[in-house]
């Protein structure tokens, strides 16, 4: 072998040597890149978003204090009134945003709560000088004005904070970009130098760092989703929990005057239980926009099966469905059993809603082996068996769809806050059905120690 032939096979080896050290330098920068944007947008909205829902929380407690101190003439109503507003304008000037135009909404929400607490003192002066038992809607006037002002404030933050998401989701998506072109220039240059090392690195390399890119893409997305429609559902749930505070207040005067056994008494009871289910629907969309940590300890896997088994058979009973607990050994699960209790009571509702009249819902827990949080582990899975019809599959793409439902009163928020709670607790909620031979539901949850 001749010396320029020793040059030119070393300057070969170098060229492979820089490219493949190149190629791996780009997939770990743009790994790290990715993850992040992710951190970027978990931490921006963890923080304002937690912002605005507490503030919307804070202020409908406010607007309740309010209410009732103008309908009872309790001025220790008002005193809590101006406890709670200090302590949430304290909360208030505690937050720290980063982004300077996230600065600036809190800014002037700040200045419209001062201008929220002159209208409500405004009204603690007539409440004090009247002598008519209930004030005037019209009173309300400023204060409405000002609590609208207020939310629209916070649904500006919120939003602001989504533009600034954007924003920075844009600068990365532009990086990654570049860095996706200098990684082609490199598989082009490796497939002149020898199709055989440009097969092996998009094998090992390539592939698998498009599929994590694509999946990250999904994730930012599905997030910014979930986000804007909780913030929606908070909204929408605090402006129809103040009309129903008012409805319930007058309601609840009204029929103290009714004569009981009249026509009158029992449409004012038909009014007040289909407040309750408005209640019920609200605080099923609040459950969604901010769903609670949950509290974990180990609990034996039998246990919340058999909890809900007793709650539920006799219900079921009524349509002729047999809830069957079947055995299991004594393993544990760490979780939060109330949560836990939650998501299977939906199930079994569900498992009964299917079946219609006659059959069967067995509730089981196994021993599996499954991939959770990127890796394999061992994990305890609680399943919720039925003998009903089936999912069919135009439902089954949009089963987990918040607000999606095929019952006349559902909100289809039942399996979204579902599936949430067991993510939490650091698993996964599955399913597997067939038209008329019924589905089976699965908690999936990490097997905790004996």
């Amino acid at each position: 072998m001749t010396f320029g032939m020793k040059i030119r096979l070393a300057a070969f080896t170098l060229a492979i040597t820089l490219l493949v050290s190149l190629i791996v330098w780009v997939a770990l920068t743009s790994a790290r890149l990715i993850e992040d944007a992710r951190a970027r947008m978990t931490l921006a909205q963890s923080e304002s978003f937690r912002i605005a829902i507490r503030f919307q929380q804070g202020l409908s407690g406010l607007n309740e204090r309010l209410l009732n101190f103008a309908l009872h003439h309790d001025t220790n109503e008002w005193v809590n009134f101006v406890r709670e507003w200090n302590a949430l304008n304290d909360w208030i000037d505690a937050q720290h945003l980063s982004a300077p135009d996230e600065k600036t909404v809190l800014a002037q929400l700040n200045a419209a709560y001062d201008d929220y607490l002159t209208a409500a003192q405004q009204i603690e002066r007539k409440v004090e000088a009247s002598t008519e038992v209930v004030m005037p809607v019209a009173e309300f006037t400023s204060l409405q004005q000002q609590g609208a002002r207020l939310l629209n404030l916070a649904f500006k933050l919120a939003e602001t904070h989504r533009q600034t998401l954007i924003s920075s989701l844009a600068g990365s998506t532009t990086t990654l970009g570049h860095f996706r072109a200098l990684l082609l220039g490199a598989l082009f240059l490796i497939v002149v130098l020898g199709a055989w090392l440009a097969q092996v690195v998009y094998k090992k390399l390539i592939a698998p760092l498009r599929v994590k890119l694509v999946e990250s893409q999904a994730l930012l997305e599905r997030q910014e989703k979930l986000a804007s429609l909780g913030t929606l559902a908070a909204g929408v749930a605090h402006e129809i929990r103040n009309p129903l505070t008012a409805i319930k207040a007058w309601l609840f005067m009204h029929q103290k005057n009714l004569q009981a056994g009249s026509q009158e008494h029992a449409d004012a009871a038909v009014i007040g239980r289909e407040i309750d289910r408005l209640e019920r629907i609200v605080k099923d969309f609040l459950l969604f926009a901010r769903p609670s940590e949950p509290e974990l300890e180990a609990v034996a896997a039998e246990q919340p099966l058999r909890e809900v088994r007793d709650l539920m058979a006799r219900q079921l009973e009524r349509s002729n469905i047999q809830l069957v607990l079947e055995p299991s050994p004594g393993f544990k699960v760490t979780a939060d059993p109330q949560q836990l209790k939650q998501v299977l009571i939906n199930l079994v509702q569900n498992a009964a809603d299917a079946i219609g009249q006659n059959g069967t819902v067995t509730l089981r827990a196994r021993l599996d082996r499954t991939r959770l949080s990127g890796h394999e582990t061992d994990v305890v899975v609680l399943e919720v068996n039925d003998t009903g019809k089936g999912i069919p599959l135009e439902v089954e793409k949009r089963l987990f769809d918040p607000f999606f439902s095929t019952k006349e009163s559902g909100t289809g928020l039942g399996l979204s806050i579902a599936a949430r709670i067991v993510q939490k607790h650091g698993g996964l909620l599955q399913y597997r059905t067939q038209v008329n031979h019924g589905t089976t539901f699965g908690i999936v949850l990490p097997r905790g120690k004996s």
